[in-house]
């Protein structure tokens, strides 16, 4: 299902069908046909001009990369979608990376071109002595504007990269990987086969580009002949008016938007009429968001899809918190130990994979780390174990504690607590203990007059958990540590309590608005 074919054929078939609409514009199939040739006519231009460009990272066959790092959503999806037809790699960088992320993931790869309003990140890259251009969204617009367009798109052959993204990039330099054609169309088949990206339906993807989960919601949907909704931020009432407006039936959001959702059609459920169904990325889907979703909007199905961008669509769950994960047809599956063997049902290990959609490996010049084994499985090292048939999912190694010879799943810590009146968010992280190896502590997120108080948390941990799930150390935090996209940084987290003298330690001292309970 090769994504510029589909967009080909709407073009001829239904050419007045909407392609792309966001803030800042809005084309149908056959003008996005007709744009996709002055993007490339700019993107050859610009690389060609170059006297000294930037070698392509070798796994992409010598094709130049082109990233673009701009806050529209609009843009950003139309130059993505515009060179899927062309000899091509492409990128999206989050403008709010970090510089030295930025430049890092530019100079490992080998980009060439970068569309980008930061007046920082060109100075940047040539004190580095690269050769590439950058280029604002605007001057990027008046070369497309100037030049002739380029030939009309075609549908590539299926090994030919196509795309270049990232593990991360919060905390580390991110790992890039890239996917060929063949591995998308294989990625695209299993979500149209479960996520209901159907031909003419009206999809809203809020969520900066970059964003593995919005980049794919583009692509599927023009792979499949619908129509994509791009926001340039999470904003529910912009995402309320949209909804309304465009006759939106479906949403692809990350979880955090679930609640922004429920919150704005508790406001307005008028506004809402038209949804039907919720997808949104990840696993571990807390309960109460998907029942206060329901409560406001009983029509509506939520589909939570648990998948890594490296590897593809690997199942769902359609009730309950999440953790318990169908797994497609067609997706091999097995929980191993450290040592490679596999492990019984019921016990935890690491999730290895084997899918068509998977890359083949991490980008040599940004990691030494493998994606795949030797025999072509694949693992992100998310952390599992298999429960009467299903996949329950504890997060990845960095998620597990090991506390008196005992194994305990730090997301399952975090969920006791769901729901608790006066707490925002918690974190449960594994702290040093000379005897036991670590033990639990539980990190609460709130003003120091409103968090319950130590005994009042134990008490309920004891309700709820296992003993060796129970935390044995409590501390509150003003404001937990979180990326851009709104994930809660475990290992920043672990820093600030051992800052204050965790692990063994007694200090009361605070640091960073930290404190011991």
């Amino acid at each position: 299902m090769p994504i510029t074919q589909t967009i080909l054929e709407v073009a001829r078939r239904d050419p007045e069908q909407l392609a792309i609409a966001g803030s800042d514009g809005r084309l149908t199939y056959a003008e996005l046909v007709e744009d996709s040739r002055r993007v490339f006519a700019a993107v050859q231009a610009l690389h060609g001009a170059q006297a000294d460009p930037p070698a392509p990272a070798p796994e992409t066959g010598g094709i130049p990369i082109t990233a673009v790092s701009v806050d529209s959503a609009f843009h950003t999806s139309r130059i993505i979608a515009g060179l899927a037809g062309f000899r091509a790699v492409s990128a999206t960088l989050d403008p709010r990376w970090p510089l030295a992320h930025r430049v890092a993931v530019i100079l490992a790869t080998g980009i060439g071109l970068v569309v980008s309003d930061s007046d920082d990140l060109a100075p940047a890259l040539e004190a580095r002595g690269w050769g590439g251009t950058v280029v604002s969204l605007a001057e990027f617009r008046e070369h497309e504007a100037r030049l002739d367009p380029a030939p009309a798109p075609t549908v590539r052959d299926g090994d030919e990269a196509f795309l270049l993204l990232f593990s991360s990039g919060t905390t580390s330099d991110p790992k890039g990987f890239l996917k060929a054609r063949a591995q998308y169309r294989a990625n695209v088949a299993v979500s149209s086969a479960y996520l209901e990206p159907l031909p003419g339906v009206a999809t809203l993807a809020p969520g900066p580009v970059s964003y593995s989960l919005t980049l794919y919601a583009l692509i599927e949907c023009l792979a499949t002949g619908g129509a994509a909704h791009m926001s340039d931020a999470f904003d529910a009432a912009l995402m309320a008016r949209r909804v309304d407006e465009e006759r939106i039936t479906r949403v692809v959001a990350v979880p955090a938007l679930v609640q922004a959702l429920s919150d704005a059609a508790r406001r307005d459920p008028a506004r809402f009429a038209s949804l039907e169904l919720v997808v949104t990325g990840g696993a571990n889907l807390s309960a109460s968001l998907r029942a206060g979703l329901l409560q406001v909007l009983p029509g509506v199905r939520l589909i939570s899809y648990y998948g890594a961008a490296e590897i593809g669509f690997i199942g769902d769950s359609r009730g309950g918190d999440g953790t318990r994960i169908s797994v497609y047809d067609g997706i091999g599956y097995e929980i191993r130990s450290t040592e490679g063997a596999a492990v019984p049902d019921g016990e935890l290990g690491t999730l290895w994979i084997d899918a068509a959609a998977c890359s083949d490996g991490y980008l040599a010049g940004t990691t030494d780390e493998v994606l795949r084994g030797p025999d072509g499985w694949a693992s992100v090292h998310d952390q599992g174990r298999i429960v009467d048939g299903k996949l329950e999912l504890v997060g990845r190694a960095g998620d597990i504690a090991v506390t008196g010879g005992h194994k305990v799943a730090l997301t399952e810590v975090e969920r006791a607590f769901e729901g608790l009146p006066r707490v925002g968010a918690v974190c449960a992280v594994a702290l040093p203990h000379r005897r036991l190896g670590s033990v639990v502590a539980l990190v609460v997120e709130g003003p120091r007059d409103v968090v319950p108080t130590k005994d009042a948390l134990r008490a309920l941990a004891k309700e709820r958990l296992a003993p060796q799930f129970v935390p044995r150390q409590w501390y509150r935090i003003d404001r937990l540590p979180r990326t851009v996209g709104g994930k809660i940084r475990r290992a920043e987290t672990v820093a600030l309590v051992e800052g204050i003298g965790g692990g063994v330690g007694d200090s009361e001292r605070e640091d960073g608005g930290v404190e011991r309970l």
